[in-house]
C-alpha cells in the first residue's frame, strides 16, 4: 500500500467529530479502492490495514467473532486478569455511566472476558457480536482497539472509518494492553467503545492510565506472593547446609542462602519435583513450596541416587479444618485448602493414577458435563500448589508419598460437602 505525502488526520479536543469522520471515510474509501488518498491514515492504522490486506481480509466481510461462551469461566481464571477487573471497572466508571459507552476486558488472544454498560449500549454491541466469549483479535474482526492494541503493544484509539470492517464505522473505541509485571508479556487489553460521536480524544489516555494502574496492582500482588513464599522458606533455608533459594513459579527469587544474589532464575519449562538443570545454577533439586519451589544446588558429594522424596499428607481428621502438609528433605510446610479444594485433594488421594476433568466433575457434582467448572477450579488449585498437583490427568506426582488421614467417624468426613463421591465415602 503506497502512502501519499498528505499529512495524517488527527482528532483534537474541540474538533467536530462529524467533520473528522468525513475525512476518515474519504481516506478509507480511497485506500481500500487503491486510489490516491486525500491524507495518510495514522501510522498505527496504516500498519494494521496493511496486515489485514496481506491476509486477504475483505473490508466488507462479516466479522466472525467465534463466540465460545461455554469456556468463558475457564478463560477468565487462566487470563491472570480476575484480580484487577474491579480496578479497571472503577477507574473507567466515569466514561460508561452516561449510558453511551461499553467497558470491555479481553485476554491476550482478544477474547472478550467481561463487559459492562447500559442495556441500550449492550444491545447495540450484541448486533456486532461484541459479547462475552467473542474473539476480537485483529485477524478476526479487523482493526479495532482490542486486537490492534494487542498487536501493537500500545494504547490506541480507533475512530469511525479507521476500523477496517465497514460494519464497525459507527463506533469508536479506545484500548490499551495490560502487561504481566512478572514476565513483561501482554496478558490482555481493556477497551472503552461507543458511538463515534461520544468518545473524547482524551479517552485513550485515560484507558492507558487505568491499564497501568492495573499493572501496578498486579505488581503489588506479586510482591505479596513473594513475601508469603519468603516467610515459609526462610526457616527451611536456615536449617540447610548447602546453597539454596526459594522462587515463585516464574523463577522470581523470594529468598536465597549461601548463593550470590539473584533477582530471577530461568526455571525449566516443565518444572517438577526432583533433579533438574537450572541455567546459571546447574543441577538442582526442586521441592514444591506453596506458590513456588525450593531450589537446592546439587552437591557433587551427595549420592546421585539420593533423590528428593516429597511426602504429601492430606489431613481431614478435623471436620472443620482440613489441612495439607508437604514435606521434603529441607523441611515441611502446611496449607489450609478451601472446602472445594479439600474435596479435590481427597479425590486425588483416592485415585493415585489421576482423574480427568469429566471424572472429577462426576465425582464433585454428579455431572460430567461440568468439566469446564472443574478446569477453572483446578487452575486455581495448581497455581497455589505448583508441583504438588499435576495435570493431564490431574494427579499427585507418581514418586510422592501420599497419606490420607481421615476422621475416625467416617460420617464426619468433610461434613459441609455435597459432593456425591464424598457422600458415598461417608457411608462406606
Amino acid at each position: 500500500m503506497t502512502s501519499p505525502a498528505a499529512p495524517e488526520p488527527a482528532l483534537l479536543p474541540g474538533d467536530d467529530p462529524r467533520k473528522y469522520a468525513e475525512i476518515l471515510t474519504a481516506v478509507y474509501d480511497a485506500t481500500m479502492a487503491g486510489d490516491k488518498s486525500p491524507a495518510r491514515p495514522r501510522t498505527v492504522i496504516g500498519e494494521s490495514w496493511e496486515r489485514l490486506m496481506s491476509q486477504g481480509l475483505s473490508p466488507d466481510h462479516q466479522p466472525d467473532t467465534g463466540v465460545a461462551s461455554g469456556d468463558l469461566e475457564m478463560h477468565r481464571h487462566e487470563s491472570g486478569l480476575a484480580d484487577v477487573i474491579e480496578d479497571l471497572a472503577r477507574g473507567l466508571d466515569t466514561v460508561i455511566t452516561d449510558g453511551d459507552n461499553i467497558l470491555v476486558v479481553a485476554d491476550r488472544s482478544g477474547r472478550v472476558l467481561w463487559r459492562s454498560g447500559s442495556t441500550q449500549v449492550l444491545t447495540k454491541a450484541d448486533r456486532l457480536g461484541f459479547v462475552e466469549g467473542a474473539n476480537w483479535a485483529e485477524n478476526s474482526v479487523g482493526t479495532n482497539a482490542i486486537g490492534t492494541a494487542l498487536v501493537s503493544r500500545q494504547a490506541v484509539q480507533i475512530f469511525s472509518a479507521e476500523h477496517y470492517s465497514r460494519s464497525h464505522h459507527p463506533w469508536t473505541c479506545a484500548g490499551a494492553p495490560i502487561h504481566d509485571p512478572r514476565t513483561g508479556d501482554v496478558i490482555g487489553a481493556v477497551d472503552v467503545s461507543g458511538p463515534a460521536s461520544t468518545i473524547h480524544p482524551t479517552t485513550v489516555a485515560l484507558v492507558d492510565v487505568v491499564a497501568k494502574l492495573a499493572e501496578s496492582h498486579l505488581r503489588e500482588l506479586h510482591r505479596r506472593t513473594l513475601d508469603r513464599l519468603r516467610s515459609v522458606a526462610a526457616p527451611m533455608l536456615a536449617r540447610m547446609a548447602g546453597p539454596a533459594m526459594a522462587v515463585d513459579g516464574h523463577g522470581w527469587v523470594a529468598a536465597v542462602d549461601s548463593l550470590a544474589p539473584h533477582t530471577r532464575v530461568l526455571l525449566p519449562e516443565s518444572a517438577a519435583s526432583g533433579r533438574m538443570w537450572v541455567p546459571a545454577l546447574g543441577a538442582c533439586d526442586l521441592e514444591p513450596l506453596p506458590g513456588g519451589w525450593l531450589v537446592r544446588v546439587f552437591d557433587d558429594a551427595t549420592d546421585p541416587q539420593d533423590a528428593v522424596t516429597t511426602c504429601i499428607d492430606v489431613d481431614l481428621r478435623d471436620p472443620l479444618r482440613p489441612m495439607l502438609q508437604v514435606s521434603g528433605r529441607a523441611g515441611a510446610w502446611t496449607h489450609e485448602p478451601t472446602p472445594r479444594h479439600a474435596e479435590i485433594l481427597y479425590l486425588l488421594a483416592m485415585h493415585r493414577s489421576g482423574r480427568t476433568a469429566p471424572q472429577m466433575a462426576e465425582a464433585l457434582f454428579g455431572d460430567d458435563g461440568k468439566a469446564i467448572t472443574v478446569r477453572a477450579e483446578m487452575s486455581r488449585l495448581r497455581r497455589q500448589l505448583a508441583g504438588v498437583v499435576l495435570g493431564n490427568p490431574y494427579r499427585y506426582p507418581e514418586d510422592a508419598q501420599v497419606e490420607l488421614l481421615l476422621p475416625v467417624d467416617r460420617a464426619r468426613l468433610l461434613p459441609q460437602s455435597t459432593s456425591p463421591a464424598i457422600r458415598r465415602a461417608r457411608i462406606a
